[in-house]
C-alpha cells in the first residue's frame, strides 16, 4: 500500500469513526441519533431513508475496497491530477462532516421526525450551509469516485449523492413544522449546500 492509499484510508476511517463515535455518545446521553427508516413515516420517506441507509453502508464497502484494491479494479480516470482533486475532495468532505458533527452537539440526528427534541443550529459551518454534513458526504463520495475512478465508486457515488439530496428534500418538508419561523428565516439567509 502506498502513501496515497494510506492517506485516503485514514481520512475515510476518520469520517466513519466520527459518525460511529457520535452515535455512541448520543446513545450514552439517552438520545437515539439514528432515525433513518424507523418510526411512523410516510412510505416515500421510509423508502428513501432505507435506500440511503443501504447505500451508505454499500459505499463504505466500495470505498474501502477501492482503496485496498486501487488500480486492480481499473481506473476510468487514471490521470494524476484527477486523483489528486479526488483526494482533496475527500479531505474537504471529512473536514465539513467532522465540523458539522461537532457543532451540532446533541441536536445531531440521522433522519428527521416531527417529535424530535432538538434545536436549530446556525453557527459555524452552518452559516455557509444548511446541510454541511451532507456536503461532507457528497464531497467524500465524489472524491472517492475521482480518486479511485472504478465503476463501482462512480455509480455508487452518483446513487448515494442522489439519495442524500432526496433525504434533504424530505427533511426540508418537516423542519418548518419543527422549528417554525426561525427555520424559514435561516433558509432565506443560508443556502441548502454552499
Amino acid at each position: 500500500m502506498n502513501l496515497y492509499q494510506i492517506s485516503l484510508l485514514l481520512l475515510i476511517s476518520i469520517f466513519y469513526l466520527t459518525y460511529i463515535a457520535k452515535q455512541i455518545l448520543l446513545k450514552r446521553r439517552g438520545i437515539d441519533g439514528t432515525r433513518l427508516a424507523r418510526g411512523n413515516k410516510p412510505r416515500g420517506t421510509f423508502l428513501i431513508e432505507a435506500l440511503l441507509l443501504a447505500g451508505t453502508y454499500g459505499m463504505a464497502a466500495v470505498q474501502y475496497a477501492s482503496i485496498l484494491l486501487d488500480e486492480r479494479l481499473g481506473l476510468l480516470f487514471p490521470q494524476d491530477w484527477i486523483r489528486i482533486v479526488g483526494a482533496a475532495a475527500v479531505f474537504l468532505g471529512v473536514c465539513f462532516f467532522v465540523t458539522a458533527v461537532i457543532i451540532m452537539r446533541d441536536s445531531w440526528r440521522a433522519g428527521v421526525e416531527e417529535d424530535q427534541n432538538t434545536r436549530i443550529v446556525t453557527a459555524g459551518v452552518y452559516r455557509i450551509s444548511r446541510n454541511p454534513a451532507f456536503v461532507g458526504f457528497d464531497l467524500m463520495y465524489l472524491g472517492t469516485a475521482l480518486a479511485f475512478s472504478n465503476l463501482a465508486a462512480i455509480l455508487g457515488a452518483a446513487f448515494v449523492i442522489l439519495l442524500l439530496h432526496l433525504q434533504i428534500l424530505q427533511e426540508e418538508k418537516l423542519l418548518p413544522g419543527i422549528f417554525g419561523q426561525e427555520y424559514l428565516d435561516y433558509c432565506k439567509r443560508t443556502r441548502r449546500y454552499l
